[in-house]
């Protein structure tokens, strides 16, 4: 036996006491070169030297666990070699993964270990690479509290003791190049963690995985750099319309035979050509990130670098975001950086210990959603998070991310009675770890990805969530206003004879308007859990349900701001979202009916929106707004004026009861004649069809201080959108 392998030695091996490479592959011992190699339930192997196809050496079976070795002889300089090895009477010849040196570069290594890391995805996970001109995968994990970390897959039977890994101690990251495992094999990490236990975990930066309820990760190349353009740019800009459809690809459409999900290429075909022709600007995605439970609809992701295989491979969403492209439609990805699930394949206390969560549960612990809080704090795990939203942005070609329940990151009180939660080091409720994530990440976007859009959704006052970080910001470039969503939706739900004595609900969100970049949302959060639809909301009969409707979205897409409905929105979808099956669409067939109107009604808001500059390039200046008539609550009527740069204008005025307004009369400063560009009461969108033939003209009379007035007849429920002649 050599003298350098000792009973005692081989134990350490397959315990994970020591580092593989220190006894594997070939070395120069006083005996000269040998070379050891782990090949459990071989019968024989030789080495054989690569250069000659000669045999050099027969190893002897030191340990029926699969150990080999022996000494070299009349060799004393290193060379490269191969192993033929004999499997129940079948020769194979292989690479020794325990030949190949170090693979993380020092910088690298630093970079990560220190959080800064631009794109850690192109040094973590598994690469296909080539290396000494052999063909095989670069795996990298990041467990520095295991004792013992092997990559077990399809190419080795899935047998930790054929594998285990490099430990580099200075990072605290393991590392193994193994010959021969190609893209599209699946493959894990088994890992004895921090206790001694055996766990097997997916890897947290796998590009592809299995769909539930399997979880193994697969290899697969990282996909090419999709450059942005300058058009996708612009259709970001403040002073840009955007109009967003929020979708969960799972429940848009479906198969209608097996209620089956449509596949990447299917919504290619079917999702991207409906939301260019219903006007959207922007399509939003709920989360497509890989998720274990379908009830979460993906806010509950593990596979933070996949997209889930339920609609496809990861290279048919590329296509998928492509086509969308193409279209002209930006996309956006809802990212969730705030949480994730306990599923024991994942990152719950991944190497035995709390290393991607907090490890005190008043911290780490999700009471509403029961799930783990990212511990943003570790560098390694904030470079994880950060690393990944410019994965999607650089290697998808994504346009923004709407970063899902900021409230819930920035607040260590969020959703905790008194004494259930940890105070920050000056004893407040703030979460400046999760706050400068925040703000590193959203800096670090905007410099490696000009132009691209992030969205907060944040529920609360925090200041300037949309204002830059160096000037106390947290970065974002829009925010969800929800307060605005809140007001309007009460407001709507009143009978209409009530709503004189809560007029200030449609009016508070102008007095805080300036302090934020706003988009006005009527997302999925707000069709769940016994909400109802929107059309729900809506009081009355029939009629006035959809007629309360159709004024309501023409006040949302006058109103300033950027625009998102949730899928179904569009059409008046009648009942509450339900994941599991397809939007309403039947009610789309037949008979012109109510829901054709609204339908009719979003694709013109949509259009007319984008054709009206007034309509969104001052949505952040208070020069793009005034109040025409803010204080008739008596007859619950509003009318305001959108103006862009060059100071042409557009009224909006609605009428919230279903009383018609003949002669209705207010001030406006210039004289000219005005166009009905929009009426929601039109019968081409099954209203009442009353209206002022399509034109009126100022009168000389002054009215609400303005030297000239318009009189208009303002139908029942409705909302009308006007426009200046040119001069």
């Amino acid at each position: 036996m050599s003298e350098l392998v000792e009973k005692g030695v081989i134990n350490a091996l397959f315990s994970g006491q020591i580092d593989p490479f220190s006894l594997l592959g070939m070395h120069l011992t006083s005996r000269g070169l040998e070379v050891r190699a782990l090949l459990p339930d071989a019968s024989e192997v030789q080495v054989i030297d690569a250069r000659t196809g000669r045999q050099c050496a027969r190893l002897d079976c030191l340990d029926e666990r699969g150990f080999f070795a022996a000494a070299i002889p009349r060799r004393k300089n290193p060379f490269r070699y191969q192993l033929a090895v004999n499997w129940h009477d079948q020769q194979q010849v292989i690479e020794d993964a325990y030949r190949f040196g170090t693979l993380m570069q020092e910088v690298d290594g630093w970079l990560l270990a220190e959080g800064t890391h631009l794109r850690p995805y192109e040094k973590m996970g598994a690469h296909a690479e080539t290396i000494d001109s052999v063909d095989g995968t670069r795996f990298t994990v990041w467990a520095p509290n295991a004792r013992r970390v092997a990559v077990v897959g399809e190419f080795n039977y899935w047998d930790g003791r054929r594998h285990p890994m490099r430990f580099r101690s200075e990072t605290g990251l393991w590392e193994l190049f193994i010959p021969g495992a190609v893209p599209g094999q699946l493959y894990k990490f088994e890992l004895i963690d921090a206790h001694g236990e055996l766990k097997i975990k997916a890897d947290p930066y796998a590009f592809e995985a299995q769909m539930r309820p399997q979880s193994a990760s697969v290899i697969c190349d990282l996909p090419p750099v999709v450059p942005i353009s300058r058009q996708r740019q612009l259709a970001n800009n403040f002073d840009r319309p955007v109009s967003i459809y929020e979708v969960h690809l799972g429940s848009w459409r479906r198969h209608t035979d097996n209620n089956f999900w449509l596949s990447y290429r299917e919504l290619a075909e079917q999702l991207v050509p409906y939301a260019k022709y219903m006007g959207f600007t922007h399509l939003e995605l709920l989360p497509i990130n890989e998720h274990p439970f379908d009830g979460s609809w993906g806010y509950q992701p593990l596979g933070m670098y996949a997209p889930t295989r339920r609609f496809g491979t990861r290279d048919d969403f590329r296509d998928f975001i492509q086509v969308a492209h193409q279209a002209g439609l930006n996309v956006l990805l809802d990212w969730v950086p705030g949480h994730f699930p306990e599923d024991e394949f994942g990152l719950a206390r991944f190497d035995g210990t709390e290393l991607y969560e907090h490890n005190d549960p008043r911290e780490g612990y999700h009471q509403d959603w029961n799930t783990l809080i990212y511990n943003v704090d570790r560098r390694e795990v904030s470079n994880y998070l950060a690393g990944n939203a410019l994965y999607w942005i650089e290697r998808f070609g994504v346009d923004g991310l709407r970063v899902d329940a900021v409230a819930s990151m920035i607040y260590r009180d969020y959703s905790r009675a008194e004494g259930d939660w940890v105070p920050n080091k000056y004893g407040g409720r703030e979460n400046l770890e999760a706050i400068e994530f925040i703000r590193y990440t959203n800096r670090m976007l905007g410099q490696a990805a000009p132009g691209l859009m992030t969205v907060a959704e944040e529920s609360t006052d925090y200041p300037g969530v949309t204002r830059p970080a160096e000037n106390g910001g947290l970065g974002f470039w829009f925010k969800w206003n929800l307060g605005w969503m809140h007001d309007t939706l009460d407001y709507m739900r009143l009978d209409p004879v009530h709503r004189r004595y809560h007029h200030n609900l449609m009016t508070f969100a102008m007095l805080y308007h300036y302090s934020e970049n706003f988009v006005l949302p009527l997302s999925h959060d707000e069709v769940v859990h016994g909400k109802g639809s929107i059309l729900d909301r809506m009081p009355g009969d029939a009629w006035q349900k959809f007629a309360n409707l159709r004024a309501y979205y023409g006040w949302m897409f006058g109103f300033p701001g950027k625009k998102l409905l949730f899928m179904g929105c569009e059409f008046a979808q009648g009942k509450e979202w339900n994941h599991d099956i397809s939007l309403d669409w039947h009610l789309l067939d037949g008979d012109d009916g109510w829901h054709h109107g609204v339908q009719r009604l979003v694709r013109d808001l949509n259009h007319l929106y984008q054709q009206h500059s007034p309509l969104y390039q001052l949505d952040f200046d208070p020069a793009g707004f005034e109040w025409l008539v803010v204080d008739d609550s008596e007859n619950s009527v509003f009318v305001f004026v959108r103006r862009d740069r060059a100071g042409n204008e557009l009224i909006v005025a609605s009428n919230f009861t279903p009383v018609p307004r003949y002669g209705y009369r207010f001030g406006v400063a210039q004289a000219g004649r005005w166009h009905e560009v929009l009426n929601t009461d039109s019968g081409y969108y099954q209203g009442s069809n009353l209206g002022n033939l399509a034109q009126v003209q100022t009168d000389e009379q002054g009215s609400h201080g303005r030297p000239y007035s318009l009189s208009l007849t303002l139908p029942p429920l409705a909302t009308l959108w006007l426009v200046r002649e040119a001069l």
